[in-house]
């Protein structure tokens, strides 16, 4: 019920465009600073790696093991990727073009942010992308999703269309032909 709610109601379509412009503005701030102001990953990452040791570990081990042999040894990749990302989806979530997908990208970063211990608005961020990611299309239709999403569904069934011929209508076997 809650579900078909989201999904089709024009009430939720309107709140869902106000709590969609609220993420995309705490999403398009932080990657503006990131890359305006000079974003360093590393302390971060060796932060939350010091973060899973001790009686009661803020970072499960896990997330320590992937953040110390992965994303620490290609720190400059996520120097890039992270507020680049924090940017586009905040763009992507302030305009509605493909909003699922930003709402989804925000949620995959929020929940590596929660895993990797900072806490601050994440959890309150995922819970608003969920809400946008079960609205799905509805999340969208006071955006550029209104005019984009047609476009392409008419882009790619046309692809469809041409490959495929109808087949000619079949004649019954005892029909006697006269000619």
């Amino acid at each position: 019920m809650f579900n078909n709610f989201l999904r089709t109601n024009k009430v939720a379509m309107w709140l869902l465009t106000v709590i969609r412009v609220y993420l995309g503005y705490q999403w398009i701030e932080a990657g503006y600073h990131k890359l305006t102001g000079g974003f360093d990953a590393a302390g971060f990452l060796n932060g939350a790696i010091a973060n899973s040791a001790g009686d009661h570990p803020a970072v499960q081990g896990w997330w320590a093991t992937f953040l110390q042999h992965f994303a620490l040894p290609n720190v400059d990749l996520f120097n890039v990727l992270v507020p680049y990302g924090e940017f586009l989806v905040g763009l992507g979530l302030i305009l509605g073009t493909f909003t699922t997908f930003a709402a989804l990208m925000g949620f995959v970063m929020n929940a590596a942010f929660l895993f990797s211990g900072t806490v601050s608005t994440n959890a309150q961020m995922l819970i608003l992308e969920v809400l946008v990611l079960v609205a799905a299309a509805n999340a969208g239709k006071i955006g550029l999703d209104y005019y984009v999403m047609p476009y392409l569904r008419k882009l790619f069934h046309k692809k469809d269309d041409a490959g495929t011929q109808t087949p000619a209508p079949k004649q019954p076997l005892n029909v006697k032909r006269t000619a």
